[in-house]
């Protein structure tokens, strides 16, 4: 599901003035601040910004398991012709595929796709809808009065081959199927699916094909990943509360519907046990991921910009850091645009994410993927960054 389509729609920007070269002294180990054009005063644990593409809405970019490659969904225009997200991948430090292209389609071209991951031997699941139909199902944006998700049931799960060729349903049935990441040991993937009435985190054995329910609550649950040691799991759900808002969101699931307006984070171990809350904020916090010491949280959120007055309350969406129980949180993010899907690669080194932010501070619906150093002591030229304004 393309989870960024909300905020992309309603972000406004204000103009900015031409660039002008932060003033700062190169640092040690090669690092020189003054050319890291696309960092924004404040965010002090990213280094070297490097944008990747650069139109359209390009969004969850995850990393291969061996840190060459990245595999994200578009509605790029330039390629993609479908009209709704296909998935692609490229190479992570932006050169060219073996084939030449920056960029090569992995889906069908069919349909409408989702949530593409990589398993540990090269080959990727993502969701899509072209077993049903090869057109793009419209999203219905709202209903009665209320912003909505479209959650098809046309969506399954398929895997490719080592080449990226020859998707096969891997996860399928009646209802909805999507969301499908993978443990970093390669047991396991876990998805979202309404197989049993609610939207509820699924997990799959890939060696047996083996299905176990893991939440059971009223409410949306999705969006997970799996911490470092394929140990624990993390995601964001939704809890209405029993009368109004528990009837309203059943019967919105039962047009193929979801409202993403209140959602939080939660973590638990692999069997779904031991399930702790860690955020419990105003507005959409969502799209988490775990540092690879498994002790923190990186994830989006609008709670910080929920109190503006009027149409402009909760439209900006930045990353956060927390601890995972629940302390220290911590704004990553600073360019005051849309940014979301954090992913750190598996060396630990870099960062992935989508955000509109781009080199000229120029307004934007585009959302792009970037990639980033990840510093996780910052320095004192981390701190004492300062970008044009």
């Amino acid at each position: 599901m393309r989870f960024y389509v909300l905020f992309v729609i309603f972000l406004s920007i204000a103009a900015c003035s031409a660039p002008k070269v932060p003033q700062n002294k190169v640092a040690s180990g090669g690092y020189n601040p003054a050319t890291d054009s696309l960092r924004y005063t404040g965010e002090v644990h990213l280094r070297n910004i490097k944008q990747l593409t650069f139109g359209g809405n390009n969004a969850e970019a995850y990393w291969s398991f061996d840190d060459k490659q990245l595999v994200f969904q578009s509605d790029w225009g330039l390629i993609n012709g479908q009209g709704c997200d296909q998935i692609y991948r490229m190479n992570a430090d932006g050169s060219k595929l073996p084939n030449g292209k920056a960029y090569e389609e992995i889906s069908t071209g069919k349909g409408r796709t989702t949530c593409s991951y990589f398993l540990p031997d090269g080959r990727m699941v993502f969701g899509s809808t072209h077993g049903t139909a090869k057109e793009c199902p419209p999203p219905a944006m709202f209903s009665q009065g209320r912003y909505v998700w479209s959650i098809y049931d046309s969506y399954d799960i398929y895997v490719t081959d080592k080449k990226g060729k020859n998707p096969k349903v891997l996860i399928g049935g009646p209802g909805y199927d999507a969301e499908a990441t993978v443990s970093p040991d390669g047991k396991w993937v876990i998805y979202t699916s309404t197989r049993s009435g609610d939207l509820e985190l699924w997990r799959y054995n890939l060696q047996t094909g083996e299905h176990k329910q893991l939440t059971t609550e009223l409410g949306y649950d999705g969006g997970a990943f799996f911490s470092r040691d394929s140990k624990h799991i993390v995601w964001r759900a939704s809890r209405p509360k029993a009368g109004e808002e528990a009837e309203t969101y059943k019967a919105l699931l039962k047009q193929n519907q979801v409202e993403p307006k209140a959602l939080d984070l939660y973590v638990a171990d692999i069997e779904g046990s031991n399930v702790r809350r860690i955020t419990n904020l105003p507005g959409a916090n969502w799209a988490p991921f775990f540092t690879p010491d498994g002790k923190r949280v990186l994830f989006a959120s609008n709670h910080h910009s929920m109190a503006r007055p009027g149409r402009e309350a909760g439209r900006e969406f930045a990353i956060f850091m927390v601890n995972i129980d629940g302390t220290g949180l911590q704004q990553i993010t600073k360019s005051g645009t849309f940014e979301a899907f954090p992913m750190f690669s598996f060396s630990g080194k870099k960062i992935v994410f989508a955000s509109n932010r781009n080199v000229g501070r120029t307004p934007t619906r585009d959302t792009n993927v970037f990639v980033a150093d990840w510093v996780d002591n910052p320095e004192l030229v981390d701190e004492n960054f300062k970008s044009w304004k």
